[in-house]
């Protein structure tokens, strides 16, 4: 594993080797990959909040365009041309559709989803130019955690664990919004548990060999639910009402992002499995929250 643990753990890599540093830098990518010489590449290194791309868009582009190149070009050094990329539903912007699949017009409204397009298309031209395979997968929210521990986000910055660290220190959670074209006003996503995000990934790296080549899927429950319906959610599993106030519109933040997953279901037999609301919610309460300041 490559990572600069600018927001990861070191102990929760387990077992594996952990080379630290920073994608970016082209020449320890090369040398790292050249020593390790992988036969897939499954790449998540990006900065990924809306809200700070909107603040620091330099960064997002340094990062989330810059690493890609930096670790595609050593690829093709340490002679790997297979690699499974980290993509975003923020690709599609805002949507007239209820429901978006992979053949939605992409048209992303923050630096941070442009960066992700941008992504797409390095891959794509590395693809013709190079005969690189890939596989992108836009995810859409990720959220929850696994009862080791080891996977879910140490940092309260998305709206489950917000929601949830909120009710722990006996504050009101945040709301950006409550004027939407939405059934209650607030913004409308549709989440996918962590557990199977991980399983789309490893499922993507054994099949990204066969014939249908250079793909790109949506990652999601194909459901959508508000920010009200996570709260609420988040009420009914710690037993408590949980208080929230309205902070007015974000920049950035389409109304509404639910996704069509059937392209995924359909070529790489994969499809959410444990991405109820009250599921991803219930794991976070009990595996993710209670250790973040240990995590």
């Amino acid at each position: 594993m490559l990572d600069d643990l600018s927001t990861g753990v070191a102990h929760r890599v387990g077992t594996a080797r952990l080379f630290v540093g920073d994608i970016t830098d082209r020449v320890w990518t090369c040398k790292t990959l050249l020593e390790f010489r992988p036969d897939v590449v499954l790449h998540f290194a990006a900065k990924k909040h809306v809200g700070d791309s909107m603040a620091q868009p330099g960064a997002y582009y340094l990062d989330n365009v810059g690493g890609l190149l930096s670790l595609l070009d050593a690829m093709r050094a340490s002679g790997c041309e297979r690699i499974v990329y980290s993509s975003s539903c923020s690709v599609y912007g805002i949507n007239e559709a209820s429901q978006v699949d992979e053949d939605t017009p992409t048209g992303p409204i923050s630096p941070y989803g442009e960066s992700k397009l941008i992504g797409e298309w390095l891959l794509a031209d590395y693809a013709r130019a190079h005969d690189i395979r890939y596989v992108s997968l836009r995810y859409f929210n990720a959220a929850g955690a696994d009862d080791s521990r080891k996977l879910g986000d140490p940092i309260a910055r998305n709206l489950v664990p917000i929601v949830l660290q909120a009710h722990r220190e006996g504050r009101s959670v945040p709301v950006f919004g409550c004027d939407y074209d939405t059934p209650d006003g607030t913004c409308v996503r549709d989440y996918i548990h962590v557990m199977d995000l991980a399983s789309a990934h490893i499922t993507a790296a054994r099949r990204i060999d066969d014939a249908a080549r250079n793909r790109t899927y949506n990652l999601s429950s194909g459901r959508g639910y508000s920010v009200l319906d996570v709260i609420h959610a988040a009420s009914e599993v710690v037993g408590e009402e949980i208080p929230w106030h309205d902070l007015g519109r974000r920049a950035g933040d389409p109304p509404a992002m639910v996704a069509l997953p059937k392209r995924a279901q359909r070529e790489l037999d994969w499809a959410a499995k444990h991405s109820s609301l009250l599921e991803i919610v219930g794991s976070s309460w009990r595996s993710h929250l209670p250790s973040i300041d240990a995590s």
